[in-house]
């Protein structure tokens, strides 16, 4: 794999050789709120095959480390912001990669003003658990989801977004075909003398009353870098920030204080069981973990430190427990075994209360924007 970029390296704050050895990623930002879990798992922040190789030191006046995390339920006396650093070393106590964050605790819910949500993203929208979680969070009263699509009939017909299982950025740019199937086209594009182009605007004043959303969120990456391989990664994740760039400026140009939140790509079941389930010899966890992994130290690079532009990283990747919260499946352990085991068996898509964490992390983040 590629050196990572100086860019990269500095947005991490770490040295050229423990980047090259673990890569640690910890972002700028922690978000949490009272009375909900925060959480950030050490397999997750480190690219490694196996993390209990290491040993990890967390020092922050909040929260507790645990063996494999550490963890954090804020009270109403928390709030504020708690510097966190952690550092990752061998079995001598070398410290190979050290980072820094800052947790930011804000009032639940934030404020009592109403506001307007658009969810964009893949599969992992197109389940529809953390949109229906942060519904109801929020209650009706407060929150309104902007969307056209409703695929699961049992959640309150409040529930829409656009999540679309296989979409990429550059889905939401550019697909156009006939039929009424949702996914046969983009909602974001119209026709215009035959051909399609690119109009939120043109949604907005369809979906959200000719005004943009007050926020929007984008899960989008599992399909843009799933299949990459090593030798052509670093140009994939080009050719996904290229889209991004076209997506992003046309929400912005619709309405520029629109507080826009990307979440850090969540990192992929802790084991090949899950992938075996899914994907036979089609692909291997540890590749997809890696593609994961760069694609969230590229998106750091680009987006972190641009709020003035009104746009966020949400650590959604930290908060995911990859062991307990994915699907599994008992089978026996072999053809000839009357012993049952249990393994996973989702590569990338989380059990309901692994949806959960993501919605707590999305809650918190706009806990946050909401208060201030």
């Amino acid at each position: 794999m590629q050196q990572l970029p100086t860019l990269a390296l500095a947005v991490l704050g770490l040295a050229t050789a423990s980047a090259q050895d673990l890569r640690l990623v910890l972002p700028p930002d922690v978000y949490a709120t009272p009375g909900r879990e925060v959480n950030l798992y050490f397999d997750n922040a480190i690219l490694a095959v196996d993390s209990q190789d290491y040993l990890f030191d967390v020092d922050c006046a909040k929260g507790r480390q645990d063996q494999e995390r550490w963890r954090f339920t804020p009270t109403d006396q928390d709030l504020g912001d708690h510097a966190l650093s952690l550092k990752v070393m061998d079995a001598a106590g070398v410290v190979l990669a050290e980072g820094t964050t800052t947790v930011h605790v804000a009032p639940a819910g934030g404020s009592d003003r109403p506001f307007t949500l658009l969810c964009v993203g893949d599969s992992l929208t197109h389940a529809s658990v953390y949109p229906a979680e942060l519904f109801t969070l929020f209650g009706p009263e407060r929150l309104r989801l902007v969307g056209t699509h409703h695929p699961i009939e049992s959640l309150p017909a409040e529930v829409v977004h656009e999540g679309y299982g296989g979409w990429r950025w550059e889905t939401f740019c550019t697909r156009w075909t006939e039929g009424n199937d949702p996914r046969a086209r983009s909602p974001f594009l119209r026709l215009e003398a035959g051909k399609p182009v690119l109009d939120f605007r043109a949604y907005c004043d369809a979906q959200n009353g000719g005004v943009g959303p007050d926020i929007i969120t984008v899960f989008l990456g599992w399909n843009d870098i799933f299949g990459a391989k090593d030798d052509n990664l670093e140009a994939t994740i080009d050719t996904v920030f290229g889209y991004a760039d076209t997506l992003l400026a046309e929400f912005r140009r619709v309405r520029e204080d629109t507080q826009i939140g990307l979440l850090l790509l969540t990192p992929p079941a802790a084991t090949q069981d899950a992938f075996g389930s899914n994907y036979a010899c089609g692909q291997t966890r540890w590749q997809a973990r890696r593609n994961q992994h760069r694609l969230v130290e590229r998106m750091m690079a680009k987006f972190a430190g641009r709020e003035g532009e009104n746009l966020w990283l949400l650590p959604a990747h930290l908060n995911l427990d990859t062991v307990r919260n994915y699907p599994t499946a008992t089978e026996p352990a072999n053809a000839r075994s009357e012993q049952q085991v249990t393994r996973l068996s989702n590569g990338v898509h989380p059990s309901a209360e692994g949806y959960r964490q993501i919605a707590d992390t999305v809650y918190a983040w706009l806990s946050c924007r909401l208060s201030r």
